[in-house]
């Protein structure tokens, strides 16, 4: 049988205040040793304000609290479970017939909720913020807009074939490259010339190359003042092939892989993204049954803190997997949906595993 609604909002209640308890308590600190740490290497800065600072902390701290949404849930689900045992609701609960599947079920509907609700809509406003943070680092705090990056490649498709840029530097968001060279292809593939040149500039619609010295087969090198290669990149894709997925909300990610991939692009950290932030219910539900696993051990029995140490254990390990899996996904090693949603499943099945073992092992 099912629980009641009363019994079913009061569990759920529980578990909804102790995850956002630990969630706000670290989101807290994690805010202020942000600020301190900006007040520490800002302390040269003049006519910088600490309210500046404050702002700042503020827009930096949700994505990085965003990361430890999944240890949230797991210790604020060990923490509600514990406290039902110590005050022997969970004894009460049992005695009147209720299963460890039936008093989870609101802490696995709070996990799913949760996990919605940080892909939809926490992720886009931290996004927004940690955006936010870097414009204003690059305004307030005198940081150049100049981003120099090591060696670089931008593949493209435009009418005229396919080419791969190589450059040396990239400034201003990626839309003005230094030191460059082109690889110039024909629509079937076949090599048609190289160009080098001084720095490539973004038009609307081509590069302008700038210094350009052409060499192309069986013909005579050329050199021109200015050398224009079509492309259909705009600004803003070539901003986010330099931009971390971590920056882009989600309900963008969609639209923006459609992009990158038609300007010839790799969208992979986008793709990963976007099936990293689906799969986060599941990761959340996951969370939730290693909790379980290793909270309804009765007090009276003892034992307790190793097993807490145990979940803790454990949690970690999946969140390390997760994050060990998705660096194979990025590098192109295991599909980016396998590489997603992987880590959430085999956790999922394990937390089952170990609660079938308890329950009617």
């Amino acid at each position: 049988m099912m629980i009641g609604a009363t019994l079913g909002r009061y569990l759920a209640g529980r578990f909804i205040r102790t995850i956002t308890g630990v969630f706000v308590t670290v989101f807290v600190l994690i805010y202020t040793l942000d600020f301190v740490e900006l007040v520490r290497r800002t302390g040269d800065v003049v006519d910088l304000s600490t309210a500046l600072l404050a702002e700042l902390a503020l827009f930096r701290t949700p994505a990085v609290a965003e990361q430890i949404l999944p240890f949230a849930v797991l210790f604020g689900s060990m923490a509600a479970l514990l406290n039902l045992s110590r005050k022997l609701e969970l004894v009460v609960m049992r005695a009147a017939g209720v299963s460890v599947w039936q008093f989870m079920a609101p802490a696995l509907g709070v996990a799913v909720a949760i996990g919605v609700f940080a892909a939809t809509v926490y992720n886009p406003v931290s996004a927004k913020l940690k955006e936010r943070a870097i414009q204003v680092e690059t305004s307030k705090l005198g940081r150049s807009k100049a981003t120099a990056e090591k060696e670089l490649w931008i593949r493209q498709r435009s009418l005229d074939g396919q080419a791969i840029i190589r450059a040396d530097r990239s400034m201003d968001a990626g839309t003005r490259l230094s030191r460059v060279t082109v690889f110039e292809f024909a629509k079937d593939g076949s090599f048609e010339s190289r160009v080098e040149a001084r720095e490539a500039l973004l038009r609307d619609g081509y590069w302008e190359l700038v210094e350009a010295r052409l060499t192309g087969v069986g013909v005579e090198p050329q050199s021109f003042a200015s050398y224009n290669l079509s492309t259909n990149l705009t600004p803003d894709q070539v901003r986010n092939s330099f931009t971390s997925a971590e920056t882009i909300p989600f309900w963008e990610l969609p639209n923006l892989v459609k992009r990158t991939e038609a300007a010839g692009l790799d969208a992979t950290r986008y793709r990963l993204q976007f099936q990293s932030l689906l799969a986060r219910p599941l990761l959340f539900i996951a969370m939730a049954l290693i909790a379980a696993s290793v909270s309804l051990r009765f007090f009276r029995f003892g034992g307790v803190a190793k097993m807490v140490l145990g979940g803790v254990t454990a949690g970690f390990v999946l969140y390390v997997v997760t994050h060990l899996v998705e660096d194979l996904g990025a590098a192109g090693l295991l599909s980016t949906t396998v590489a997603a949603w992987s880590p959430a499943v085999v956790g999922s099945l394990l937390g089952t595993l170990a609660l079938l073992y308890q329950e009617d092992g």
